[in-house]
């Protein structure tokens, strides 16, 4: 029987590596809820993004972010989004359309990250209350456009993940 040792600074290093991600995971106070949806690199036009979520609290404010990842492969400055926000037991749908910006002047993209993915915290809505109790759902449609042309870009290269998160504002 062959046995292996593992180093004691290896297994020191690895305990404080997941020490770390753990208090930065556990600080996340703010947090309410924070989804994301894994797409293949490219987001189709008529690919809808759908979040729902559980809301008891009418009282507090909430802030509303909207989390894309997006690679290299993303080929405009900005992102337009059209975001639709149902109300539990209700038919009525409000429906905002957003433009966001997603590269700096030279090019390089915006948002936070080491590698060629970078991840962009887009403000929703701020300090929202919510008017009743029960499920709610988001969802979320790229409507990106090329310069000049009507019809909306079919696939969006680049994008990689789409997140919702709500964080209350205590």
């Amino acid at each position: 029987m062959v046995t292996t040792r593992i180093p004691v600074a290896a297994l020191r290093n690895s305990l404080a590596v997941f020490g770390m991600l753990f208090l930065v995971i556990s600080c996340d106070k703010t947090r309410v809820f924070d989804e994301y949806k894994e797409l293949d690199g490219k987001w189709k036009k008529d690919n809808k993004v759908s979040f729902s979520f559980d809301q008891k609290d009418t009282v507090s404010k909430y802030n509303m972010f909207i989390n894309v990842r997006n690679n290299n492969d993303y080929p405009y400055s900005n992102l337009f989004l059209i975001v639709q926000l149902q109300e539990p037991g209700s038919k009525l749908v409000k429906v905002d359309t957003l433009e966001y910006p997603m590269a700096n002047p030279d090019g390089s993209l915006m948002g936070q990250g080491f590698t060629d993915i970078k991840e962009s915290k887009l403000w929703y809505k701020e300090n929202v209350r919510f008017p009743k109790a029960g499920k709610y759902t988001v969802t979320i449609q790229q409507a990106v456009r090329k310069g000049g042309e009507v019809p909306g870009v079919n696939e969006l290269d680049g994008v990689t993940d789409v997140g919702f998160r709500i964080e209350s504002t205590e």
